[in-house]
């Protein structure tokens, strides 16, 4: 799975930058580095499936600056941040600004691998997340008029006799529809369509 995530490393030292791709490499981590933090916000917006990892004192802008336009541009990424001396309270703005932890310099490996594991492991949350709502706006996208009809009706509370006198079916047809939908939603229940359905964003907008 740590394959599925792209390590996005931001340093403007060049030596600690191929440390931190080397160890990162070596403990199985797709990686991409950038020595400035201009250049990964320019590929931000495109940037899928990704965490960061990035020092908090670089020369064309600071840490904190960069996830503040992170977050500006709605591209806000489980990041955790390297710092040195006296840099705490960056840290912490860093950390109100959404990174996952900071690590103090000089770092412990493994300290640094498990804040890269939490951040990774925060971008495969997300990843799945986007996926699962992805393969449920499929499904919903590929019901009939019918179906969404039903459906609306059934996210209401309506029985399939109410849904039958409003849709004016019979509700043997309402209830053929019925299942017709809970197939091509591959709703194992009552609720597992109407979960699905929220996620899909019906039912009022509730996602």
């Amino acid at each position: 799975m740590q394959a599925d995530i792209i390590l996005h490393i931001v340093d403007d030292d060049e030596a600690v930058r191929r440390s931190l791709v080397f160890l990162c490499s070596s403990a199985g981590y797709a990686v991409r580095p950038h020595d400035s933090a201009t250049d990964f916000l320019a590929l931000a917006p495109s940037v899928m499936n990704g965490c960061l990892l990035a020092d908090l004192r670089m020369p064309d802008m600071n840490g904190v600056e960069l996830l503040q336009k992170l977050r500006d541009i709605g591209a806000e990424l489980p990041t955790v941040v390297i710092t040195g001396d006296g840099d705490v309270k960056m840290a912490v703005e860093a950390m109100k600004l959404g990174a996952v932890d900071f690590v103090e310099k000089p770092f412990i490996e493994a300290v640094l691998l498990n804040a890269i594991e939490r951040a990774v492991g925060q971008a495969q949350s997300a990843m799945s997340s986007a996926q699962a709502r992805e393969a449920v706006m499929s499904r919903l996208n590929s019901l009939s008029d019918r179906e969404n009809q039903v459906l609306d009706g059934i996210l209401a509370g309506q029985s399939s006799k109410v849904i039958a006198q409003d849709l004016d079916l019979s509700p043997r047809t309402v209830e053929v529809y019925r299942s017709g939908l809970m197939a091509k939603m591959q709703a194992a229940s009552l609720s597992d369509l109407v979960r699905m359905a929220l996620l899909g964003g019906r039912g009022g907008g509730v996602a």
